[in-house]
């Protein structure tokens, strides 16, 4: 490696290593309830890397989403650290260091190849280390990406961009060596006879066999397998086409690029579909009844603003954004960002023939954001600090640019005697990139526990919606604060009296406080609110239970498989419930449908195990509690040692 390409890797390693140091403050910051706990915590698929696993994670739509890499990613964490937070977010921290040193390479690799393109343009040296420098500071340390990397949860966010870069900096590689093929063919002949046909037949001829094409995408399968929002690539390659790479100088060379990327817009058509149905079939998508699509259009709008203004200025950032209550067009907030929009549009158009790097960076913004504007609603958010986390790059990037010039500028005028200038400027980016690691420092912060990112949001948002209140409760409960907890489900359900999840969550603490005829209510609620719901008749059929009602049990967890036939909770607890009643054909029927469904319910090799014992079937629970055992209940741990003080059981 020659000294520029030390130079080019020392900057980058140096951007990384002080974004790392930043966010080591995160190491004591715990989980949280905010879906931390689905795919972390009670996540038993997780807990163990075989076949069986892999099946789930590949085939299975849980959480409402289709990203096997990121399930894969949790495992291998709880592999090595189970449930201590420490290494879970040690690793978020170490991609995203992993992530902060790509964007400065894929920046210095962008401006290399916009130097070597045909038309020759691009910065010095000393200009491009400074944009990338820039660039990589303002990506690895802005505040806005605190959600992305300290939230476990979004793991997501930050596979996804590890592949997404990546597959990036590979389609480089692969253009630069068509720009090879093309001078190789001047030379070698001269049948071409324009420049346009000449990057036409480099397109057609043997693109799919190429390393770096190929590379590049199997790069850009393992980002949709972390998170669909990569579905976007194959438009920023056609972006980058256009500016820096200029390949696209007319429509025939646009025709051959769309060629050349369909392979990519195959599989961003298969994510899509994929993404759909996992969120139908998890409830998480929002009917357009519920918001209409004028709704939809206004708030993505005014939220490309306001991206762009956190990005700005990163004050008053909050982990919720609630959809706002009125939203109009004729409201001077969402008229005024529809106008801005479009003139800034414009403006980048008007100058693209001077200026392509205006319009190339605010086309990247814009697409990359597309998935996650809220056109296709999901959840009841309007916009989240986390979906910046690619798209920022556009914006950072003209910030790497201004940087620059900035840096530049002044060397032009040294005979004049204002050399300071240089100096001023160099001290003012210090002074916003120090104030800027200060706020993000704050912000991971904010996110030390449940409790306290709770909290955070209930200040920052007047009016943050019931659910607020009911995860507030969910975590007021986990730490034994049961009044508080109830408190705020009442405050959840009288926000929004058709608000279920918030009847459950308090029909079950009213059932572990000892009040179980307030909690049949709550659960009966439920049902009449929503009889499609499976949880309210599980949650009764276990009450039932617990209190020897064994036929009421059987009932309504018969309703609940009634609806979902593959809702292994609920079997197994039919099954204690037939146990328990008498009925133990039926029972061990239940238990096997069970682990047929999910064989990672240890409380289901354990009621098995002791239904084998009972029944003198001792060699059959021993290996129930063995399985137990392994996958980590110690109440299978214990059943077992019990079973091997017996010198008849092998140890």
């Amino acid at each position: 490696m020659d000294r520029s390409g030390k130079v080019k890797y020392a900057i980058a390693g140096l951007v990384s290593l002080i974004t790392f140091a930043v966010y080591l403050r995160a190491l004591q910051n715990d989980f949280v309830i905010l879906d931390d706990d689905a795919y972390v915590f009670e996540n038993l698929h997780i807990r163990s890397l075989d076949l069986s696993f892999l099946r789930w994670a590949f085939l299975d739509f849980y959480a409402s989403n289709w990203h096997p890499l990121t399930w894969i990613s949790h495992a291998v964490d709880y592999a090595i650290w189970g449930l201590n937070p420490f290494g879970h977010h040690l690793t978020s921290i170490i991609l995203h260091g992993i992530n902060t040193l790509l964007v400065v390479l894929l920046m210095i690799r962008l401006l290399e190849a916009g130097r070597s393109s045909p038309t020759g343009a691009g910065l010095s040296d000393r200009m491009m280390l400074a944009a990338a420098g820039t660039t990589g500071l303002l990506f690895g340390l802005h505040p806005l990406h605190v959600e992305s990397v300290v939230w476990i949860s979004e793991r997501k966010d930050l596979l996804c961009a590890f592949f997404f870069l990546l597959s990036i900096m590979e389609y480089t590689k692969y253009v630069m060596c068509r720009w090879s093929a093309v001078a190789q063919q001047r030379t070698d002949s001269r049948r071409q006879k324009t420049e346009d046909s000449a990057r036409d037949t480099a397109v057609q001829r043997g693109f799919i066999t190429n390393k770096h094409y190929l590379m590049a995408l199997g790069l850009f399968i393992l980002a949709l397998m972390s998170k669909p929002m990569a579905v976007t690539l194959p438009v920023v390659l056609l972006i980058l086409d256009w500016f820096p790479f200029h390949r696209i100088v007319s429509l025939k060379t646009l025709r051959s690029a769309l060629i050349e990327k369909s392979p990519f817009f195959v599989l961003s058509l298969i994510s899509s579909l994929l993404t759909i149905r996992a969120q139908h079939a998890g409830g998480a998508l929002v009917p357009i009844i519920f918001v209409p699509l004028s709704t939809r259009v206004l708030v993505a709008v005014h939220s490309l603003l306001a991206y762009l203004s956190k990005m700005a200025v990163p004050v008053n950032l909050t982990p919720y954004y609630p959809l706002p209550e009125h939203v109009s067009l004729f409201s001077s907030e969402y008229f005024l960002a529809i106008v801005m929009v479009i003139g800034i549009s414009v403006a980048c158009i008007f100058i693209a023939k001077t200026r392509q790097a205006w319009l190339s960076a605010w086309s990247y913004y814009l697409i990359t954001l597309l998935p996650v504007i809220g056109i296709v609603q999901v959840g009841g958010q309007a916009m989240a600090d986390r979906y910046t986390y690619l798209p920022s790059l556009g914006p950072f990037v003209l910030a790497g640019y201004a940087a620059a010039w900035m840096y530049n500028y002044p060397s032009t005028f040294r005979k004049k005697g204002i050399l300071p200038v240089k100096a001023g400027g160099i001290a003012l980016s210090v002074v916003m990139l120090v104030l800027m690691a200060q706020g993000t420092y704050q912000q991971i912060g904010v996110w030390k526990n449940s409790l306290v990112v709770l909290n955070y949001i209930l200040e920052k948002e007047p009016h943050p919606g019931p659910h607020v209140y009911r995860y507030r409760g969910l975590a007021f409960e986990k730490a034994g604060e049961r009044e508080n907890a109830l408190h705020d489900y009442d405050r959840a359900i009288a926000l929004d009296p058709s608000y279920v999840d918030a009847y459950n969550d308090r029909g079950l603490l009213h059932w572990k406080s000892g009040r179980g005829d307030k909690a049949i209510a709550d659960f009966r609620i439920s049902i009449l609110l929503r009889p499609s719901s499976k949880r309210p008749y599980f949650h009764l059929g276990v009450l039932y239970t617990e209190t020897a009602l064994f036929d009421q049990a059987i009932e309504n967890f018969s309703n609940s498989i009634a609806l979902d036939p593959a809702f292994a909770d609920a079997y197994a607890n039919r099954g204690v419930a037939y146990a328990l009643s008498g009925r133990p054909s039926e029972a061990l029927a239940d238990f096997q449908k069970a682990l047929q469904l999910n064989d990672r319910l240890t409380d289901v090799y354990v009621n098995r195990g002791k239904f084998y014992l009972i029944t003198g079937r001792k060699e059959l629970a021993v290996d129930d509690f063995q399985k137990a055992c392994t996958l980590g209940d110690n109440s299978g741990c214990s059943a077992l040692n019990d079973l091997r003080r017996d010198d008849t059981i092998p140890q």
